[in-house]
């Protein structure tokens, strides 16, 4: 039988490793860790590499780019010094969120022209995705735009390919693809060879679906995804998003389809809103990594 001495040195050698694993960044070995910059919109005033310094101290050591190439002008960065910046931080630019009228013929050309221009960019750092947002919903009234949309993305596709890329899918709420009928008919209407998957966890359950099942049902078209977390409610969008953990995604469950899968790539943690600043929010997502789903598949 253990002593109270015994019970009492075991509870503080407990105490400490819980400490420690709370103190530990994410590992990003099979699944690497990455964030969006889109939420230092909401932060004027920032700077380029306030992003990157919040990226290298919470362990999220990939960055997906919004509002390319506008995005060079708001930091007042080139793509040289962009590069530097991320090279000497020893972080990643993963992608870029790439949108685009796909519902609409009449500009396939200058599309794919904005598609390889984008690729150019990725290639200096290194990047092999392309994640692609579908138009507002409000751009698919006309009976092929569905159609035409899902002939783009094949098209997007096939110069992904030829450049060395993977493009894929972002459903979210607001778009052509936003429900689950939609995602599947989007998936059917496009040639798994040419066009894969990017889920966003958040955009999936507040359409009312269930993230693990999807990951499951797509996992062989998965090129990359959104660990967003979550709640169904009546509030704004940016009411219902929360840090990993706090929501109702069950992440667990998303975690275990990874690894029967056997997942190596990219998560994007993209938060939307961060109610005590950028860096405490990572800092508890990096916590809930560490804690909660490394212990499944890290």
């Amino acid at each position: 039988m253990m002593t109270r001495r015994e019970a009492i040195g075991a509870l503080g050698a407990v105490a400490g490793a819980l400490g420690w694993a709370a103190e530990r960044l994410p590992a990003n070995k099979n699944v690497k860790w990455g964030l969006g910059s889109n939420l230092w919109n909401s932060f004027k005033g920032s700077k380029f590499t306030d992003i990157l310094d919040v990226m290298h101290d919470t362990g999220f050591i990939g960055l997906r780019l919004t509002q390319f190439p506008a995005i060079l002008e708001t930091y007042g960065i080139t793509t040289e010094q962009m590069e530097a910046e991320v090279s000497k931080r020893g972080l990643q630019v993963v992608t870029i969120s790439f949108n685009a009228q796909a519902q609409d013929a009449s500009r396939r050309q200058q599309i794919l022209d904005s598609a390889r221009a984008a690729m150019t960019f990725l290639k200096n750092f290194g990047a092999e995705r392309l994640v692609v947002f579908s138009p507002n919903r409000n751009a698919g009234a006309a009976p092929d735009a569905f159609k035409t949309m899902c002939e783009c993305y094949n098209q997007l596709g096939e110069l992904a390919g030829e450049m060395g890329f993977q493009a894929g899918l972002h459903n979210h709420m607001g778009q052509m693809v936003q429900n689950e009928d939609e995602l599947d008919r989007c998936m059917q209407m496009t040639d798994p060879k040419l066009f894969r998957l990017s889920p966003d966890t958040a955009h999936l359950h507040l359409a009312g679906m269930d993230a693990a099942k999807i990951l499951e049902r797509y996992k062989t078209r998965l090129m990359l995804a959104d660990y967003k977390d979550a709640k169904r409610g009546s509030g704004s969008f940016l009411q219902n998003i929360y840090d990993l953990g706090d929501g109702e995604v069950d992440f667990p469950a998303c975690h275990r389809v990874l690894k029967a899968a056997a997942f190596k790539g990219w998560l994007i943690v993209d938060l939307d809103v961060a109610r005590q600043g950028p860096r405490v929010s990572y800092e508890r997502c990096g916590a809930y990594v560490v804690n909660t789903l490394e212990s499944i598949y890290v």
